[in-house]
């Protein structure tokens, strides 16, 4: 299961019309240190593989819809049988241009000298200024060497655009393909949550449930965790991004587990909580209702035409009218909203975009009042909370909380998928 290269070419073909007599240039992710010398396992730039599929560090892709011979461009490491016998395998120039579709490939080391060709006729460059600074300033002297020439030659690149807001709605509108391997990380997540429930009981400890997640991950041909597996028994519920998981569970825990798959690059991103022993008290039942209801509610504002805030303003709602009936608020529902007296117990928004990056690329609204609709083919969470911790600070107005609830925390998420007529829960199998 993967990305044909047809699909790869579509997509740069789709971005080029946008570029039109742009350049374009993206970047491949640096290699990230662990500690000393020791590197973590490489993980590729979203942008740059969503366009390539191409897995290396130190390369380079330009797309240049204007050249008259060379439209997709790839600058990258030389093969080096040396080199290879410590880090493995590398495509070389020749590999590269053979397996991956690009019109001439260069070394890397020949950037600065041969991106000239494709710059001097372009418009604009199109280039994200990322983290990699080293090469923002390559790119901004390499500019800067151009421009000197544009008043001779009567054209070159007179500005400087992000690529942000051509690539990334593209990149929010889901293929077919992405949509399967989305539901195969999500099928790999859910079989590591019915494992994880398995083996949770009174005396075990959170790393124990958290391997048998990410054994499930690696085992079914997963990449490993989307991001660090949350694994919280009882007050660790409510911190939000608690990864420590280290703490035995007794007997009385709620435990929250927040964990995903990824799977050739696409992730996925679940929540589940329940109790250790599998029961619940009265107060951790309550609490669980109002965020399943909340829930269930706003997954049900997703479909076509919906602004994005609909689904999070519906979560509050129920949330809020929840949080009074047990009077954990006082006070009008519409007022507690607008005064947002909710927060110390449901701190986050409801969800996000899903798909290479977790929490993945494109906008949420275009101004203060205009939000982003919903589209078919978006994936996004659904991921109300309620989280009572022992340190929890009322808002004013608002008085102390009684100790029998301290110390719930739930949240439950899944992974929605909009279509043409409302949506799908891609992770309904997962029983909540």
């Amino acid at each position: 299961m993967g990305i044909e290269q047809s699909e790869y070419r579509h997509r740069r073909s789709k971005l080029m019309e946008k570029i039109g007599q742009g350049t374009a240039i993206f970047r491949s992710a640096p290699i990230a240190t662990m500690h000393n010398d020791v590197e973590y396992i490489y993980r590729q730039d979203s942008d740059f593989y969503y366009l390539t599929g191409f897995n290396e560090p130190d390369s380079i892709a330009v797309l240049a819809p204007h050249h008259s011979e060379h439209q997709y461009i790839l600058f990258v490491q030389p093969k080096d049988p040396l080199k290879e016998t410590w880090t493995g395998f590398f495509w070389g120039i020749e590999g590269a241009q053979e397996s991956f579709g690009a019109d001439a490939v260069y070394s890397i080391a020949d950037f600065s000298k041969e991106i000239v060709q494709y710059l001097t006729k372009s418009e604009r460059i199109y280039y994200h200024l990322g983290r990699d600074h080293s090469f923002n300033n390559q790119i901004l002297s390499i500019w800067q060497s151009v421009l000197g020439g544009n008043a001779r030659r009567g054209f070159g690149p007179v500005a400087l655009e992000d690529t942000n807001h051509l690539l990334h709605p593209l990149r929010q509108q889901k293929t077919v393909a992405e949509i399967e391997m989305m539901r195969h990380a999500i099928g790999i997540s859910v079989e590591a949550h019915k494992a994880a429930k398995d083996i949770a009981a009174p005396g075990r400890y959170e790393y124990e449930v958290q391997a048998a997640i990410e054994n499930i991950f690696r085992s079914r041909g997963g990449m490993g965790p989307a991001y660090p597996s949350i694994v919280a028994s009882g007050d660790n519920a409510c911190t939000l991004h608690y990864i420590a998981n280290d703490r035995q569970m007794l007997s009385g825990d709620l435990l929250l587990i927040d964990a995903g798959c990824c799977y050739g690059y696409y992730n996925g991103d679940l929540t589940r909580t329940f109790p250790v022993n599998g029961i619940m008290t009265p107060e951790q039942q309550a609490i669980y209702d109002i965020v399943l209801e909340a829930q269930l509610k706003a997954i049900e504002q997703v479909k076509p035409g919906v602004p994005y805030n609909q689904v999070h303003h519906k979560a509050v709602e129920v949330i809020v009218e929840g949080l009074v009936e047990l009077g954990l608020l006082v006070g009008n529902r519409e007022e507690l909203i607008a005064k947002e007296a909710y927060k110390p117990f449901y701190m986050h928004n409801t969800g996000h975009w899903l798909g290479l990056d977790v929490h993945d690329v494109g906008s949420y609204k275009y101004s203060e009042d205009h939000w982003q609709s919903l589209q078919p083919n978006n994936i996004i969470t659904v991921e109300p909370g309620i989280y009572i911790s022992p340190k929890i600070v009322p808002v004013e107005g608002q008085g102390e909380v009684d100790q029998r609830w301290h110390g719930i925390g739930i949240r439950i998420e899944d992974d929605v998928l909009v279509n043409s007529f409302g949506c799908e829960v891609l992770s309904q199998s997962l029983e909540k």
